[in-house]
């Protein structure tokens, strides 16, 4: 009986046990398929997502381009030909271009007055065309402001460095006109007058053309020869390029660093051959920069009398 009683109780365990291990099994599946089902469902969520997220794209994007002195937007930019470099690369240098000459402004060298005070002069300011293609060139969909690189730079001049500036000569250079020319000696008289007193800090840049300003009747510029194509034609201002000739020879002598220069295209008789420098409203510029560490003075003087013109570079005692 007892053997009877221990088999009943042993099947009865084992129906219990197969029972408990089904219904754990069924709901171990069920919470495994909830899961997978779960993973499944945010798989295909992310994937939705992903699809309706746009890529951006530099080309799609809108830039403003900003002065690096204050911030404030110059102009927004639409890169729509970013990927075609050929045409992309054209295009900012062009617009880089506009730019420049809307900003660019030579400067303004000071002038010393009859009584030794420094007055007028004003900063050179200056677009960087190449840093702002390069800017340009390197657009980012995280980044839409572009730095437009402006620099602005001071004539480089103080009333204590310019004390005794007219002391001592470095270099000094004369050329000869007719006096009975009255039309072109008064042109040559004015463009002296014009950079006679100009005072050149150190690093400091002149510019003939800047200087002298436009030659015209109103300015009190006379109708004079003047050489075009190998020619000798009738024009207002004729003659002042032997100023800027003679004002070449001078700074030459002096040792200052040449930045821009032209030749006639016919020799003139008040230099040797090669020392020249024609100038011309809108076309070829006379310019120098002042290369010492110390300031220099340009003397200019006509002589409509006895028909001398002379330049004179001059610094103080202590400078040299």
């Amino acid at each position: 009986m007892k053997k009877v009683v221990g088999a009943l109780l042993l099947g009865v365990t084992i129906v219990s046990a197969f029972i408990a291990y089904s219904m754990y099994t069924n709901h171990s599946a069920k919470q495994t398929a909830a899961i997978e089902q779960k993973q499944a469902a945010k798989k295909a969520e992310t994937t939705t997502e992903k699809k309706k997220k746009p890529v951006l794209k530099v080309e799609d994007l809108t830039y403003q381009l900003k002065d690096s002195r204050t911030g404030q937007v110059m102009k927004e930019f639409k890169p729509v030909h970013y990927k075609d470099k050929n045409v992309y690369d054209q295009e900012i240098k062009q617009l880089a271009s506009k730019l420049a000459k809307g900003i660019d402004t030579p400067m303004q060298n000071i002038k010393m007055d009859a009584n030794g005070s420094l007055t007028g002069g004003s900063k050179q300011i200056i677009l960087k065309e190449a840093e702002l293609v390069k800017n340009l060139q390197n657009l980012n969909t995280k980044q839409l402001d572009v730095k437009v690189p402006i620099y602005e730079t001071a004539p480089n001049v103080t009333a204590a460095s310019a004390q005794g500036i007219a002391d001592v000569s470095l270099a000094s250079y004369s050329t000869r006109f007719r006096p009975s020319d009255t039309g072109r000696n008064r042109n040559v008289q004015l463009s002296a007058e014009a950079i006679n007193n100009v005072v050149l800090g150190p690093g400091d840049s002149f510019s003939y053309n800047q200087t002298v300003g436009e030659r015209t009747a109103e300015r009190g510029y006379q109708p004079a020869p003047e050489i075009i194509n190998k020619q000798l034609v009738m024009g207002i201002g004729g003659g002042i390029c032997q100023t800027s000739s003679t004002l070449f020879n001078a700074i030459d002598g002096a040792g200052l660093q040449v930045t821009a220069r032209s030749h006639h295209s016919k020799h003139v008789g008040y230099v040797p051959v090669g020392r020249d420098a024609t100038v011309s409203w809108g076309g070829p510029d006379f310019k120098f920069t002042n290369n010492k560490d110390y300031p220099v003075i340009i003397k200019a003087y006509a002589n409509v009398n006895t028909g001398v013109l002379t330049v004179d570079i001059r610094t103080s005692q202590r400078s040299i």
